[in-house]
């Protein structure tokens, strides 16, 4: 437990991004506030440093990612075929099986130290799924949680036409997380033709523009999003300067 509880969160969107530079960015910032944790083990309460929080937006160029727990025969192209629809391809240390980012889409980076919140990984999940239901809600579309799934359905209740609309893939170590959610909002969706989405064989992807008809204001999605998340976390966004 930090003596000093931080409830502000440094935002940034970092535009369109390769994946592999986000990833060595926010591993640093994950090591640095891994690092303050474990010095201010060794100090008296008055000494200790206060950790920082991030919340980093991002849209990537086509790339697919593996989880520590997924299998690499769900992606169904070989070198060739990644390169003939140009994307790239990374076995990652997140949770999860493998998913796809891409043009459209909105990729969340929550680098939160969870002692500065609560420590429930479990109840850090759900949060980030309400979030997102939620910002559904905002343009009418009804979201929720299918049981024994992770991720935020459309169609979860009757579950004739299950579909995905947002994936979620963390990590954990000392209550500190990294990786995050993707969100569909304008994304091609043709390009998880190419994978068994999340190791999920018997249910379909969607974006929010497929499901609304019309293409989606994505600055207008990312304000409501943060919204939601400073009002579920009861966190204070700071722009980064």
């Amino acid at each position: 437990m930090n003596e000093f509880i931080n409830k502000k969160v440094i935002f940034q969107d970092l535009g369109r991004k390769d994946y592999r530079e986000t990833w060595d960015y926010q591993e640093q910032l994950f090591a640095d506030i891994v690092a303050i944790k474990v010095q201010n083990r060794q100090q008296e309460p008055a000494t200790q440093q206060i950790t920082k929080n991030y919340l980093l937006f991002v849209e990537h160029p086509h790339v697919y990612t593996l989880g520590k727990s997924g299998k690499a025969e769900n992606l169904l192209l070989d070198a060739e075929g990644l390169k003939k629809y140009g994307a790239s391809y990374y076995p990652i240390n997140r949770g999860g099986d493998i998913t796809y980012h891409g043009p459209g889409q909105l990729v969340g980076y929550p680098i939160l130290d969870l002692d500065n919140f609560f420590t429930d990984i479990h109840r850090y999940l759900r949060y980030l799924e309400e979030a997102v239901i939620a910002t559904l809600g905002d343009y009418g579309i009804d979201a929720g949680r299918i049981d024994g799934l992770t991720g935020v359905w459309l169609d979860h209740v009757h579950q004739k036409n299950p579909r995905k609309i947002c994936a979620l893939g963390v990590k954990s170590s000392r209550w500190v997380t990294m990786h995050g959610f993707a969100f569909n909002v304008n994304a091609d969706l043709s390009y998880f033709e190419h994978i068994v989405p999340c190791g999920i064989r018997d249910k379909a992807v969607t974006s929010m523009h497929v499901e609304l008809g019309r293409p989606i204001d994505e600055w207008e999605v990312k304000e409501r999003l943060k919204g939601h998340l400073a009002r579920l976390f009861e966190m204070e966004l700071e722009d980064l300067i």
